[in-house]
């Protein structure tokens, strides 16, 4: 069993956050929707980008953001993702080894420029959000790095990437490493349209290859086509060691080892931006479980670092998750 220098690895999208403010003028002068997401093509993500104001340019992506929450808490950690070898790849790259995470993938040479979402915050709160998946998407078994997988107690791996057949298949070699070298495989369905469209592919990936599930009410019942949150429970719990079930502020579920946890969701005085609660809520479960905690302290970290992302605009956290977790009695 190789030596264990990482508490969790993370395998995701690679996308650089370019937030700036505007008015709602500026949304209408460009025909964007308030307050929801879209995916653009890289011409558009370059003359966006060209009329935003000043912006602030950081690391992203769904998993990075979990092993961000990771390292806020003290964890060490690693994670994979593609980017190109241009501007925001060296914008990616230098911003998530800021943080103490080791990042080792080469950047592309070719291919399609670095993923990008740009963000455009209004007066009132609203964040409307354009997606450039570039260079991301095209993820391949070329782009893992042996040791970093080798080397995690737990290597976490986002649905969202998991939609083109070399991205599949390089799931399928981070997950068979993982598991011969002694690592648990935790999986977040991310989106239940990502479910829809890979629903066979992605029940085989939980119940083959996924010790450790995360998903919302909607992504649980998607994957397994029942109306019901308890039958989808109940399912998930068939196919995999450990089922972390999410459900915003009705708190969370942990179904494994022959029990049921409830865990009830931290309060927030008021939310401002929803976006990254998942992902918080999985970088304070998955530290727990690393530490060697009990199931319902991971619950609480959880529910500890989704509340504090929820309480200021972006999804990373902007106070110590470990001096918040150390307030609250849950570490030491």
């Amino acid at each position: 069993m190789a030596e264990k220098i990482y508490d969790v690895v993370g395998i995701g999208n690679a996308i650089v956050d370019i937030i700036a403010r505007c008015d709602d003028g500026f949304l209408s002068k460009h025909d964007l929707d308030k307050g929801f997401m879209r995916l653009i093509d890289a011409d558009e993500a370059a003359k966006l980008y060209e009329a935003m104001g000043p912006a602030t340019e950081r690391s992203g992506g769904s998993v990075a953001n979990s092993i961000a929450g990771l390292a806020s808490f003290g964890a060490k950690c690693g994670f994979i993702g593609r980017v190109a070898a241009d501007q925001f790849g060296g914008i990616f790259r230098h911003d998530i080894r800021s943080l103490g995470i080791a990042y080792t993938t080469d950047p592309a040479e070719d291919g399609a420029p670095t993923a990008r979402c740009l963000v455009l915050v209004t007066p009132d709160g609203e964040r409307t959000m354009n997606t450039f998946l570039g260079a991301s998407v095209d993820f391949a078994p070329g782009d893992l790095d042996p040791d970093l997988i080798e080397g995690a107690k737990i290597v976490y791996l986002e649905g969202y990437l998991f939609d083109k057949d070399a991205a599949k298949s390089a799931f399928r070699e981070a997950a068979k490493r993982a598991k011969a070298a002694g690592a648990k495989v935790a999986l977040t369905l991310s989106d239940p349209f990502c479910v829809e469209r890979h629903r066979d592919d992605f029940r085989k990936l939980v119940s083959e290859d996924a010790d450790i599930v995360f998903a919302n009410e909607k992504e649980i019942t998607t994957l397994y086509e029942v109306n019901s949150f308890d039958e989808a429970a109940d399912a998930a719990l068939q196919d995999c060691e450990l089922a972390v079930l999410t459900r915003s502020e009705d708190g969370s579920m942990i179904l494994g080892a022959g029990e049921t946890t409830e865990i009830p969701a931290d309060p927030v005085s008021k939310v401002l931006d929803a976006t990254g609660a998942g992902d918080l809520y999985a970088a304070g479960f998955l530290f727990g479980l690393t530490q060697g905690l009990p199931v319902e302290t991971c619950g609480r970290l959880g529910s500890l670092a989704a509340a504090e992302v929820i309480s200021h605009i972006g999804a990373r956290p902007e106070s110590s998750l470990a001096k918040l977790a150390a307030a609250r009695g849950l570490l030491n």
